[in-house]
């Protein structure tokens, strides 16, 4: 009985992390032939979970490549496109048309216009570039401290970003009527300190086995500042936002906190 009673307690949170896994991955996890739609808000505490699931299949790519005897530039450039398939590009795609749409569009019309088209220009192709750089290169820095800890701040990282993918959701109201941001729908005020509470948690616990509590805690802050610069940039550009404004959001997070966990890297 104790047993049963057990997997009914774990049920809901298992249904909630499946649903956060469906929502940021390409995972097959949870109930994908569900007519009914996510509840965003349901589920929001568990999207820096997903996000660790993710940077747990990257740490895999790290090891698998490292069992190869690859240089450490090269795991870190094939554990990202690990951490791109695994996400289909979600967020990838969502910078490279904010950077577009923002940098392209003289008006709040035009710069959604140019989100939603699937080509990607100049200013897209350039803000992609610069952060698959920033991102290899940030972890093939870790990779001097070895495998575990730069393992531990990839799922680090990626737990913390995918606070910041929901923040936007949180803080603004749709810019368009339809589109993926509208069909998630205003996340609570509550359910976005849950799901920073989970994240801060996940990093806290990482800064303890190895990352550093003060790096740990700085990431968390750095994460949390990128995300409401991204607010404050949609709000001014679009007055809200959209599904590619959480995929920057997340972006713009992930590397920020990079920052913060290798503040002195290069110091003697």
């Amino acid at each position: 009985m104790s047993g049963v009673e057990g997997q009914r307690r774990f049920a809901p949170a298992a249904r909630d992390i499946g649903d956060a896994l469906r929502f940021f991955t390409r995972v097959p996890v949870g109930d994908p032939g569900a007519s009914a739609p996510l509840d965003i808000n349901r589920f929001a505490w568990a999207a820096p979970v997903a996000g660790a699931a993710v940077g747990l299949i990257g740490a895999l790519a790290l090891a698998l490549t490292g069992l190869l005897g690859l240089p450490p530039l090269m795991r870190a450039g094939l554990a990202t496109a690990a951490l791109v398939a695994a996400t289909g590009a979600l967020h990838e795609d969502g910078l490279a048309d904010v950077a577009d749409g923002f940098g392209g569009g003289a008006t709040r019309a035009m710069k959604l216009d140019i989100m939603r088209d699937s080509r990607v220009g100049a200013y897209g192709a350039i803000a992609l570039t610069l952060a698959l750089i920033l991102r290899v290169g940030a972890l093939t820095a870790a990779l001097d401290g070895g495998f575990w800890r730069a393992s531990l701040s990839l799922i680090a990282v990626a737990a913390l970003s995918r606070a910041g993918a929901l923040t936007p959701l949180a803080l603004l109201g749709s810019a368009r009527a339809d589109g993926a941001g509208a069909a998630a729908g205003r996340l609570d005020r509550d359910a976005l300190a849950a799901t920073w509470g989970s994240a801060l948690a996940i990093a806290l616990v990482l800064g303890l086995v190895s990352l550093g509590l003060a790096h740990a805690l700085v990431a968390a802050l750095a994460s949390a500042a990128a995300a409401l610069a991204m607010v404050a940039l949609a709000r001014r550009a679009i007055g809200g936002q959209t599904g590619d404004v959480a995929g920057a959001a997340q972006q713009v997070a992930e590397i920020a906190a990079w920052c913060a966990l290798l503040i002195g890297h290069s110091a003697p």
